[in-house]
């Protein structure tokens, strides 16, 4: 583990949080709220601000673990992006589908949590990618 690889995490870590809280906090705000049965008031909620973080970190130390140890000397972007999908196909969608079979959730708010961190996470793919370049990466030739 060096200063690159920490460095990636904290980044990582922080841009999970705050795509998190666009897509949640800001995006689906409104759907979450007319679920009060379903979800925690908001001031409850933010007494477990810690667990958010922890979470965070943990997505932040996998996306950068993970991604490091597959990457290849071709360029990021395409890497970026392939990896992020693969990600939400391995668990952003299967656990939205799972939390819509077996809590009743309204299929319109699942569609769009899937879109909207999908998207999210293919933004986090390209942002790993590229605080992670391969480190030839650069003398790719083109042909």
């Amino acid at each position: 583990m060096d200063k690159n690889f920490v460095a990636s995490v904290i980044a990582i870590s922080i841009a999970s949080l705050m795509l998190g809280f666009v897509v949640h906090g800001v995006f689906l705000h409104d759907a979450y709220a007319k679920l009060p049965n379903l979800f925690r008031p908001e001031t409850q909620a933010q007494g477990y601000f810690g667990y958010m973080l922890i979470a965070h970190l943990l997505i932040g130390t996998g996306f950068t673990w993970i991604y490091r140890r597959g990457r290849e000397n071709k360029p990021w972007l395409i890497q970026g992006l392939r990896f992020g999908a693969a990600v939400a196909v391995m668990m952003t969608i299967p656990t939205y589908l799972i939390y819509f079979a077996v809590q009743p959730l309204p299929s319109d708010l699942v569609a769009q949590q899937i879109v909207f961190d999908l998207i999210a996470i293919l933004l986090l793919g390209i942002f790993v990618a590229w605080l992670n370049k391969y480190p030839a990466q650069e003398t790719i030739k083109r042909v």
